[in-house]
């Protein structure tokens, strides 16, 4: 230990701080010995104008105050960014030039800041110092710790400039934003679509190629989306938690519900346009703008036939496997179509919904009203012809 004597500098110092003159840092008797005094006696005399703050050395208040005014005089040569000091620009380049210096003794990974790092090796170590007082939870980091703990406090201090929503976390707040601006910085490589969040990109790409890596532990299906998983596992469950206010329909995610909502507010946001259509969902549109395109995506596999929607395919297949799962529970009979079973079901119950236009018989089903109706077009082609021409009916 190296005890430094300053002529004429003791009188200056407090009695009691005399035995801090000695440590281990050597410098000559000049300002800057000066300024390494304050660590030890812990004087601040250089204070800030606009906030309670002080500081030991005058360089310290001086960058301090860029806080205040936004003054930011070190800029990047690669990019516009600037900086308010040269250590943190410093620290900005290596992500334009790539170096990565602190590299971990326990594996191959570098990083470009020793904090990075630091909190790397708490991987290996299995460090997790910071204990949240509220719940049993623990963090291998500071900032981890501090995004928690606004769990239990509900603090929202990142504020979006262009609506009232805020944030617990100045990343949520950035990806928000995108909302506003438009911003889709993640492209994908296969085809031109952009996202404006990673785990978008990630799950998109799924669609080329086919990965599906949500299964499902009570059935073989999986998903490319644990989202979608998490809807699916409701079959099981029978969970529906988004409920209705206007009735006593619950569904399993909140896009059905808002879709089963327009049936109470008669809302009908897709409008088709190459007609006056419109209508409460994108899907029943889609099927509709077949009547003009004339596609017929969903062909069946034992003729040429093709349809316009996959449940008329559905229906149509049956004519060839003769299956027939709608079943009468009052007697033995099996139909192909629900339609079919709810009109004989009318057999049963003695009701006749099918009352004909022209006379006043009623009928159980429609096809025995739509074979009805031909009677009264045979009369009246009869009476067209007795009027043009009695002699073609005249009896010989």
């Amino acid at each position: 230990m190296l005890t430094i004597l300053i002529p004429n500098f003791r009188q200056e110092v407090p009695a009691a701080t005399e035995t801090l003159l000695q440590c281990t840092t050597s410098t000559a008797p000049s300002s800057a010995l000066v300024k390494h005094l304050r660590i030890h006696t812990g004087e601040k005399p250089f204070s800030c104008t606009l906030c309670p703050k002080s500081f030991a050395q005058h360089g310290h208040l001086k960058v301090h105050s860029r806080i205040h005014t936004g003054e930011k005089p070190f800029s990047c040569a690669f990019c516009p960014k600037s900086f308010a000091r040269p250590e943190v620009l410093k620290v900005h380049l290596r992500s334009h030039t790539g170096e990565k210096p602190f590299s971990c003794t326990l594996c191959p990974k570098s990083f470009s800041t020793l904090d990075h790092l630091k909190k790397h090796s708490i991987i290996h170590t299995g460090e997790k110092p910071f204990s949240c007082s509220l719940c049993d939870k623990t963090f291998s980091d500071s900032s981890a710790f501090r995004r928690h703990s606004r769990v239990h406090t509900g603090k929202k201090p990142f504020n979006c400039a262009h609506c009232p929503k805020s944030f617990s976390h100045p990343n949520r707040l950035k990806v928000h934003s995108r909302i506003h601006t438009g911003e889709k910085p993640f492209s994908c490589t296969l085809c031109p679509k952009s996202f404006a969040r990673p785990e978008n990109l990630r799950a998109h790409t799924r669609i080329h190629t086919g990965e599906k890596p949500f299964s499902c532990n009570l059935c073989p299906k999986s998903f490319a989306r644990h989202f979608y998983l998490k809807v699916h596992s409701r079959v099981h469950t029978g969970e529906k938690p988004f409920r209705c206010t206007l009735c006593p329909m619950s569904f399993t995610n909140s896009a059905t519900l808002k879709a089963h909502s327009r049936i109470h507010t008669g809302e009908k946001p897709f409008s088709c346009t190459l007609c006056p259509k419109s209508f409460a969902q994108s899907n029943q549109l889609k099927t509709h703008s077949r009547v003009h395109t004339g596609e017929k995506p969903f062909s069946c596999t034992f003729c040429p036939m093709s349809f316009a929607q996959p449940n008329q395919l559905k229906e149509h297949s049956r004519i060839h496997t003769g299956e027939k799962p709608f079943s009468c529970t009052l007697c033995n009979k099996t139909f192909r179509h629900a339609k079919t079973l709810r009109e004989h079901s009318n057999v049963h119950t003695g009701k006749k919904p099918f009352r004909c236009l022209s006379c006043e018989k009623s009928f159980g089903d429609s096809s025995t009203l739509r074979k009805h109706t031909r009677v009264h077009k045979r009369e009246n082609s009869t009476a067209v012809l007795s009027e043009e021409d009695p002699l073609r009916i005249q009896t010989p």
